[in-house]
């Protein structure tokens, strides 16, 4: 069998238990298949419940709900909004759909997640010019929960709210709090490649039911209570169809499984990865358990022998899909001079960090053949160093054995 030919083994696929196409064909043979409806509110229903936070909405996307959770801070044009530096650039475009201007923060290299330090940092000279931020969005990178109990502390000393961007994160917890409950806002995601899916969409969770009432009115195109069509703000068309809302509950049956399966995948690849030089994992806060969403090693080119790229480049020669980790948001073109603080952890990590196959449906056979895959190639890798250096060493001793003779001669 070539290299190609073997099974493709994605980063991270949906994994359906199937339930989805019970109550997907439920939701049909109701005729209730467009936006809203009885499953959208038993979907919202579950989550709140998992989640231990009494007010939701279903909405399109993760992004939507982010955008929603900025409007209703009141984020505008001319505002600040911070963001972690380190995250996918959903976290930060609906910064720049409220016409404001994000500001990032590093993370820190024991958790990957927002730095402390660095977040006070920036409040506490924002704060000297008059110019504190609106919100700050947090991030939960990669299923690992942020400290979420020191940021607030922070934010809270100078009144920032804190957005909890979850996206990756449904099923970790911190300090025995589930992710998605801290902040003003929690956002989640079930795009395709999620813990769970709905094959596209979000939710927005709260404590508080005035910020979950105008996102519902602003999801649904902020249709005024008239029996006609009357609109006094902006709205957007950001509503869960109920067909969607189907298949999200029937996943969210299997959560805890997914998990669990997600943790076990990011264990075996700690244990057969170990030996490996130049291989380093992801640390775990010691205050959470993570989701595993993705399992996130960096490379030390020089002990390893090659680089993340290579590794990816290797792997996909082997129809095994890997990524690197997220291209921090102050080096994207996009975001072209907005104002850091720090960088040089999420710049490193960037350069370092490789994700690898997480996905809840692999078998144990698939975490073992691509760390074996890894595993020779790093083993190729120092062979030919030590080939190289071999040579090396021919050449000088040949070279100085010349020199003698000649200086003899």
């Amino acid at each position: 069998m070539s290299e190609r030919s073997a099974k493709r083994i994605y980063l991270s696929p949906p994994d359906l238990n199937g339930r989805e196409s019970e109550l997907l064909m439920g939701a049909l043979k109701s005729n209730w298949i467009t936006t809203l409806g009885p499953e959208v509110e038993a979907f919202e229903r579950d989550m709140s419940t998992y989640l231990g936070v009494p007010y939701a909405i279903a909405v399109s996307s993760g992004t939507a709900a982010i955008h929603l959770a900025l409007l209703a801070l009141g984020v505008g044009h001319g505002d600040t909004v911070l963001c972690s530096d380190l995250t996918f650039a959903a976290s930060a475009f609906p910064i720049r759909y409220c016409g404001a201007q994000p500001v990032f923060v590093d993370s820190d290299r024991a958790t990957w997640n927002m730095d402390p330090a660095a977040l006070e940092q920036a409040l506490s000279e924002m704060a000297t010019v008059g110019a504190l931020p609106r919100a700050a969005v947090v991030v939960d990178i990669y299923g690992q929960p942020a400290n979420h109990r020191i940021l607030a502390d922070i934010c809270a000393r100078y009144q920032v709210p804190i957005i909890e961007d979850a996206a990756e994160a449904l099923g970790a917890t911190c300090e025995g709090k589930k992710c998605g409950g801290f902040g003003e806002m929690g956002i989640l995601s079930f795009n395709g490649n999620k813990v769970i899916t709905t094959s596209g969409g979000g939710m927005l969770v709260s404590n508080r039911a005035s910020f979950i009432a105008q996102a519902r009115l602003q999801a649904s195109q902020a249709r005024d209570a008239f029996p006609y069509y009357q609109h006094s703000c902006i709205g957007f068309n950001y509503r869960m169809s109920n067909l969607l809302a189907a298949v999200g509950r029937a996943q969210l049956e299997g959560l805890d499984q997914k998990v669990k399966r997600r943790q076990e995948i990011n264990s075996r690849y700690r244990t057969l990865l170990s030996e490996v030089p130049g291989i380093n994992f992801m640390p775990a806060a010691p205050y959470g358990r993570p989701s595993s969403w993705l399992t996130c090693v960096t490379i030390d080119p020089a002990l390893f022998g090659a680089t993340n790229e290579d590794i990816r480049l290797h792997l996909e020669q082997h129809n095994i899909e890997s990524r690197h980790v997220w291209k921090p948001m102050h080096l994207q073109p996009v975001f072209a001079g907005c104002k850091i603080y720090g960088g040089g952890i999420s710049e490193s990590l960037f350069a370092e960090g490789l994700c690898l196959p997480s996905g809840s449906s692999m078998g144990d056979a698939d975490v073992e053949r691509i760390c074996e895959i890894i595993s020779v190639l790093q083993k190729e890798k120092a062979g030919t160093r030590l080939h190289q250096r071999k040579n090396i060493l021919v050449t000088s001793s040949s070279f100085s054995k010349f020199v003698d003779e000649s200086a003899g001669g």
